[in-house]
Parts: structure tokens; C-alpha cells; sequence
């Protein structure tokens, strides 16, 4: 594996589509990969790193015939931005987005990279037992009011209790480190977010009120089809459909590997930024609960019918009707 310390950002996208499309009319890649490797972009500390270095460190990669090459994004609007520049071959983004990427004209495809959803956390000792319990308490909401898991949350609030929690909560909007630390200093009674955040805070003594997934199932969307996956654009990835392949492939044996080796975690437990024992042993329960097993027509059909979903409670990426829903988009379906 090659790593590119390249902080790709909004301005430098610009810059480097400024010069090139200027006389071409469309952005160039900052630098083409050699054959036989493929570009990955991640962030420097999310949970795909874990498994990229997994990948590598059991030489997953090479005995598959194909080059690992990490980019390191500084956020993953960069790496959204890598992507459709030509300047990373696969990035983990979320399915909606790329639906809307589809609906726009880009060949884009979907992978599952893990089931793991977010969760309504509480403190241990908190008397939230369920959604209707929030009336009245301060919400952290990692995203903005239009962020999808608060969307989803409302609707199921609006189906258990009969009522909108937007108008019996007191929301806070923010950054997932920044909601984690607010709970943390009780600065609001519950937070929604991103299941790397929730494990976290149970590896700390915080409690599961309702987890996205149970969210999902409890409106019919079953069985529950994973959010965030492997994103390529098979035009740009032309040449290289073979280490598109291998990259699934050892993408597969890199999380068998997680699934059943303790040893594998403790060789990536530094980069993980644990504080405890629990907090890693949380973190590895998520993950390991997360880890696909494939993308079946069902899990389209789930897929469809959260889309609709979404559309009706007004997503933003989805509404106004120009993204149309295409099972073409999932890889294996």
C-alpha cells in the first residue's frame, strides 16, 4: 500500500478544475494511478481505516494481484469531491447521495460497507426509556434538522406517540464530536448519532435507547439495508474493472479476518484513539455487527422503499424530484 498524504479540499478542486477545465471543459484528476492499483480515499480516522489496514497488514491486497494506494481526505465532502474529480477510484459515502450522483449522469456504483447504524444514547442512569420519554428533554443531533437519521426518528416518533418531537424537544444541531461532548458534559439529556460515536459513549457507561436500525425495521424496512458503502465510478474506473474486483475481494477477507481475529483489533487499536477497555471492546462489537453479508434483491427492495421515505419527509439530496431511484445503483443485487 501507498500512502498519499493529499488533503484534498473544496478550494484545491477548484483550483485544479479552473485550470484544466478551462481548456478542456471538465475537471482532471490530480494524478493518474498506475495499472494494477486503485486509489481508495478515506478519512485519516474513521472506521474504514481499520479495515484498510487490515487489508494491508495481512497482504490482502497483493495476494488478490493489486496495489492499495490510500488517500487521505480531509472530510468526506473531499472525498465526494475526489471522487467525481477522477482523483481517488473509491471513496465510502452514503447511497442517497450516490443515487443523486446516478440521477445526474455519473456511473456510479454502490457497495455495502457496513450495516452499522447511529442511536438515541443516553446516560446510564438517565429515565429516558424511549422516544416518547424526550418530551421536554435537550436532543443533540449530529447533523443539521434535515440530517436523515433525525427524519427517520420523527417519523417513528409521529408512529409510536402520535406526535412531531421537533416541537416537544429542544434540539441541538452539530458536529458528531461536538454532540458526544455535549452529552458528556450534560449539556443535553440524549444524543443522536453515528454508530462510531454511540459505541463510544457505551464503552463509557452510556445507554441504547433505540438504535437506527430498530427505527427502520419498526416502519417496514426490513431487511435493513446498509447506508453507507463503497462508491466508483465505472467510467472513470473503465480500465481497471479487474482491481475493482479484487478490491471486493479482499475488502471480504479483510473483514472475515475482523470478524474473527481479537488479534487483528489489538494491532489497530492505537489508531481507533480508545480510552478504555470497554470503549474498544464497544467499538469492536459495532463494527463486527455492521459487517455486510452481501446486497440481495431484498435489500433493494428495502433500499426502494426507504428512498420513498425519505423523499416524503423531505431529504435534502432527494427532494424535488430529479433523483430517481435505480436498482442499477447496487453492486451484486
Amino acid at each position: 500500500m501507498k500512502r498519499k498524504n493529499r488533503n484534498i479540499d473544496r478550494r484545491e478542486f477548484l483550483v485544479s478544475a479552473a485550470a484544466a477545465g478551462a481548456l478542456m471543459g471538465v475537471p482532471a484528476p490530480l494524478q493518474a494511478a498506475k495499472a494494477g492499483s486503485l486509489r481508495v480515499g478515506s478519512l485519516k480516522f474513521g472506521s474504514l481505516g481499520w479495515l484498510l489496514e487490515t487489508v494491508v497488514a495481512e497482504g490482502l491486497d497483493k495476494a488478490q494481484g493489486f496495489d492499495l494506494e490510500l488517500i487521505d481526505m480531509a472530510t468526506t465532502g473531499a472525498a465526494k469531491i475526489g471522487l467525481l474529480s477522477g482523483s481517488a477510484d473509491v471513496i465510502v459515502s452514503d447511497w442517497p447521495w450516490a443515487m443523486r450522483q446516478r440521477s445526474e449522469g455519473e456511473a456510479v456504483r454502490f457497495a455495502p460497507y457496513s450495516s452499522a447504524l447511529g442511536a438515541v444514547m443516553v446516560a446510564g442512569d438517565s429515565p429516558i426509556k424511549n422516544v416518547g420519554d424526550l418530551a421536554d428533554k435537550r436532543l443533540g443531533i449530529a447533523g443539521s434538522k434535515l440530517d436523515k437519521s433525525w427524519l427517520l426518528l420523527r417519523a417513528y416518533a409521529q408512529q409510536e406517540t402520535g406526535s412531531d418531537i421537533a416541537k416537544s424537544v429542544a434540539p441541538t444541531f452539530g458536529a458528531a464530536p461536538l454532540i458526544s461532548e455535549q452529552i458528556r458534559q450534560g449539556r443535553v439529556d440524549a444524543a443522536l448519532n453515528f454508530w462510531t460515536f454511540s459505541a463510544r459513549l457505551k464503552g463509557m457507561g452510556y445507554r441504547e435507547v433505540i438504535s437506527m436500525a430498530d427505527v427502520l425495521k419498526s416502519m417496514g424496512i426490513a431487511p435493513v439495508p446498509s447506508l453507507v458503502g463503497f462508491i466508483w465510478d465505472e467510467k472513470k474506473t473503465a480500465g481497471k474493472s479487474a482491481e475493482v474486483a479484487k478490491f471486493h475481494a479482499a475488502i471480504r477477507a479483510g473483514n472475515e479476518v475482523l470478524a474473527k481475529s481479537d488479534a487483528a483489533w489489538e494491532r489497530i487499536r492505537q489508531r481507533m484513539r480508545v480510552r478504555s477497555d470497554a470503549e474498544f471492546e464497544a467499538l469492536k462489537a459495532y463494527y463486527r455487527s455492521g459487517i455486510p453479508n452481501g446486497w440481495s434483491p431484498e435489500h433493494t427492495a428495502s433500499a426502494e422503499k426507504l428512498f420513498g421515505l425519505l423523499v416524503k419527509l423531505g431529504e435534502r439530496t432527494l427532494a424535488g424530484g430529479k433523483t430517481k431511484f435505480d436498482p442499477a445503483l447496487f453492486h451484486g443485487a
